[in-house]
């Protein structure tokens, strides 16, 4: 006879949650006891019975240590998103106070978005809630998983809107905008002059750097590439690349060109020799919002957050 799910969820000590949380982070049994407040001996026990449990090493011993098993690189991101809804639900309907409160939230977002808003998040956080993690979660462009459950298992997702979020299960408020600029080398010539431009057929005719760009073709999903179709501009790609933050990097010294939010231009032009340029035609605004699943709207914890979350943003 089959044992029912729930019967087998009860017969788990779901206390070797928290212990592959940690093991698989720190990929070292005495780092990882040191974190959940434990003894080695303690750790080396929950690892055996999560070795017998998934019947894989989890962790195997190499000449610079241990590293994560096939299997257990898979576990990663789920045991992340059920240790991050199991905070959740135990803090639902408790009050919470930041500067005494040892919990993590998860953030899924672009790095161009860690580059804007990290720093403010980041310090806010270590004055106010010393006791709480911030775990953010590098997003890709385009989501293999549904995105309602992807946002489900986090705290929030920061992006613009999209087609994709509007569903009735996620809510979002406003957080800051921004624009897409041109960023080519200083010795570029189109960046001559004392009030440099481009113009559409310039930039048709320019080498590329394109972030989160398919081998074939372009992806309607990625937001940059949805700005150069609106322009009508089939680039010259020579540059691939999945980061927003590589982007002025692999411009730098180069005939190259590439659209860039205008925020991360600022930080890094000078610094890398670059030259901001308008954007010719309409390449439309950059309006980034904080998504979040309706599950977390009567958590305080989450409310707090929100709140931090916005309130950064207005002082950008």
């Amino acid at each position: 006879m089959t044992t029912p799910p729930t019967v087998r969820l009860a017969n788990l000590d779901l206390n070797l949650l928290v212990s592959l949380r940690e093991l698989l982070r720190e990929r070292n049994v005495t780092r990882a006891a040191a974190r959940i407040g434990i003894s080695q001996p303690a750790a080396s026990a929950a690892l055996s019975r999560l070795r017998r449990h998934f019947d894989d090493d989890l962790l195997s011993r190499h000449p610079g240590g241990y590293v994560l098993t096939p299997l257990a690189a898979q576990l990663v991101e789920q045991v992340e998103g059920v240790c991050s809804a199991a905070e959740r639900l135990f803090g639902t309907g408790h009050g919470f106070d930041p500067s005494s409160a040892r919990r993590g939230f998860t953030l899924l977002v672009a790095d161009y978005t860690v580059a804007v808003l990290g720093p403010a998040l980041s310090a806010a956080a270590a004055r106010r809630a010393p006791g709480v993690e911030l775990r953010l979660r590098l997003v890709r462009e385009s989501f293999s998983a549904d995105i309602g459950e992807t946002i489900r298992l986090i705290d929030g997702l920061i992006a613009p809107p999209a087609a994709r979020f509007e569903r009735p299960e996620l809510r979002s408020t406003a957080l800051f905008d921004d624009r897409w600029v041109c960023v080519v080398d200083a010795g570029n010539p189109v960046a001559a002059g004392p009030d440099p431009t481009l113009d559409l057929d310039e930039l048709a005719a320019m080498p590329w750097v394109v972030p989160f760009a398919p081998d074939r073709g372009m992806s309607a999903a990625a937001p940059m590439t949805r700005q150069l179709a609106r322009l009508g501009v089939e680039p010259d790609i020579r540059v691939r690349v999945e980061s927003y933050l590589s982007v002025p990097y692999l411009v730098a010294g180069t005939d190259r060109v590439a659209l860039l939010q205008e925020r991360l231009a600022r930080q890094v032009a000078d610094r890398l020799g670059l030259v901001v340029l308008p954007c010719p035609g309409d390449p439309g605004p950059i309006r980034e919002r904080l998504w979040w699943h309706t599950d977390l709207d009567p958590d305080p914890a989450h409310r707090w957050l929100r709140e931090l979350i916005v309130e950064l943003s207005a002082t950008l």
